[in-house]
């Protein structure tokens, strides 16, 4: 992956705000009056210090009313920052809960062909932590950086209208600590930052790993070496934890000094410029006061950049995603296609540089029940993945109705077919929600429908909770067999002209697989019907049966 700049990366991630503009510009111009309240009810207290040491007004300010603004002031800087975190956070929040969708919506696209075979503990840690660290760039990010820049564009106007050269100290020291630091700890700290992101997402991968394989773990002895795999990442991870630590506390000295030297300057600088008559005690003391209570924006731009090598690598992370050009695009805004026939014509595909199928031809009859068996690797589950268009064809072309797949609305496609896979993945919900996937609106008399014919409502009847029983996660208080059969009644729900189904009964009893079998072919008289298996006894249903071998039909 080719890395992106920090700028572009910021650049991209900014204009995402676009939509919530208006929240930011409040949240800069309270970001901007908080601070300037703060920084003034400084320059306040030293002017009524000089002012009374020298027995003078200021602007006929007497005491009383001096410590009176000082605390409007005050209540103001308290009022005015919570209202700018509360817009910065509405825009943060807000901002998150969208590219969350944009992601969901991107993983769609990308599935299976981009995905499959993908570090699923990666993906995960980019839609977790990796758009939950995006929290920090738009609440804590691009309004410091806007507010930082007016703040202290007001503040060099001030100091600038005692004298100009004071002004022109004011704003290299500003940039010095606003934007020196941040570029030069960027630099040093964004390979750093990125890598720490990438090791994270692989530890995540190892822990989800090692969860699902528990069992298998125990089974063969395996806890020792898992537990070292486990505690060699999290070495490397907090090797670079400390590396990132190491840098922010040099960021963080590395400001103070700059600071410090720059109050001092400005004190020794306007002295000098007293001595030439070019600036009078009350502006001397004025301008010092000014320039050190006036870091707060630039030092939080400056403290940004600790944790913002983090937070754009994990933006890389998320906009690569969002920039993923799906294998196979979505086709949307064609004339809706009714299910007539289905074939294939001199197909030629291949996963990379392994051909699968090649001048593959087949036509599948309507109302008719189509047997392929053959060796594993010969291209049957391919074959169906095809006619879902989950990949595209590199030669040749797969048709329904006489119509290319490529040419077919997606939503269209799937609606007329119904695909049951060899692993049933099941959601951590109940038995009937899990059915339902296949129809969100079905009844539960539709439910008990396709679980009969799927030869499952007895046991589901057997349940503590009956069809609101939850299966767990991916399944597992069920069994192979049970989590094959709701994957059938799936089918059965969807009832789609078109069915494929993959080694059905593959996990099933000879008793289970003769009711299913049965109600294939009682149900599906008038549907187009694949069949692959590897059973001879699920092949007695077919009306035709093909032999695959080496991605050719016999």
């Amino acid at each position: 992956m080719k890395r992106r700049s920090g700028i572009k990366v910021m650049g991209q991630l900014i204009g995402l705000v676009v939509p919530l503009l208006h929240v930011m510009t409040a949240a800069i111009l309270l970001g901007v009056a908080g601070f300037l309240c703060a920084i003034f009810l400084s320059i306040l207290a030293g002017s009524g210090l000089v002012y009374g040491i020298m027995e003078k007004s200021l602007a006929g300010l007497s005491v009383g009313k001096l410590f009176g603004l000082m605390a409007v002031f005050a209540v103001l800087r308290g009022i005015l920052h919570y209202a700018e975190q509360a817009c910065n956070h509405y825009i943060a929040f807000k901002l998150l809960a969208i590219i969350r969708h944009k992601v969901f919506a991107a993983l769609r696209k990308l599935c299976p062909a981009k995905l499959e075979g993908k570090d699923k503990g990666n993906l995960i840690s980019i839609i977790t932590n990796d758009i939950e660290l995006l929290e920090v760039f738009y609440a804590h990010t691009i309004s410091p950086i806007a507010i930082g820049f007016l703040t202290s564009l007001i503040m060099v106007l001030f100091i600038g209208h005692y004298h100009v050269y004071a002004g022109i100290w004011a704003l290299v020291s500003y940039l010095l600590v606003g934007v020196g630091v941040p570029l030069w700890n960027g630099r040093k700290g964004a390979q750093t930052g990125m890598e720490f992101r990438t090791k994270l997402g692989d530890l995540n991968s190892y822990v989800l790993d090692s969860l699902r394989g528990l069992e298998e773990t125990i089974q063969y002895g395996q806890e020792e070496e898992r537990r070292k795999g486990m505690a060699e990442k999290s070495i490397e991870l907090g090797t670079l934890q400390k590396k990132l630590s190491r840098m922010e506390g040099n960021t963080r000295a590395l400001t103070n000094l700059l600071i410090l030297l720059s109050s001092f300057g400005m004190l020794f600088f306007t002295v000098f410029l007293y001595t030439q008559g070019s600036m009078d005690k009350e502006a001397v003391i004025l301008c010092t006061i000014s320039m050190m209570g006036s870091f707060g924006p630039v030092v939080a731009l400056a403290n940004l950049s600790n944790n913002l090598n983090q937070t754009l690598a994990s933006g890389e992370r998320v906009l690569s995603i969002l920039e993923e050009t799906p294998q196979v695009e979505e086709v949307t805004g064609r004339k809706e296609v009714a299910f007539g026939r289905a074939q294939c014509e001199h197909v030629t595909f291949a996963y990379e540089e392994e051909v699968i199928l090649k001048d593959y031809s087949i036509a599948l009859e309507k109302g008719r029940i189509t047997g392929i068996h053959g060796k594993s690797g010969s291209g049957k589950s391919t074959l169906l993945k095809l006619f879902m268009r989950f990949w595209d064809v590199q030669q040749g072309q797969v048709l329904i109705s006489g119509k290319n797949v490529k040419e077919i609305n997606t939503a269209n496609l799937r609606e007329m077919e119904s695909y049951v896979t060899q692993e049933t993945y099941l959601f951590h919900d109940s038995v009937e929600n899990n059915i339902k996937v296949a129809k969100p609106d079905a009844t539960r008399e539709e439910v008990i429908k396709a679980a009969k014919k799927a030869s499952l409502h007895s046991f589901i009847e057997s349940l503590p909770k009956g069809y609101d029983t939850p299966v767990g996660e991916l399944g597992d208080t069920l069994s192979g067999g049970e989590r094959q059969r709701i994957g059938i009644a799936r089918a059965f729900l969807h009832n789609a002209p078109f069915l494929m189904l993959d080694e059905p009964t593959s996990n099933l009893d000879s008793l289970n697989e003769g009711i299913i079998l049965k109600a294939l072919q009682e149900e599906c008289r008038e549907k187009t019907v694949v069949l692959v298996s590897h059973r001879q006894s699920t092949m007695n249903i077919a009306d035709k049966v093909y032999k695959m071998e080496n991605g050719r039909l016999s």
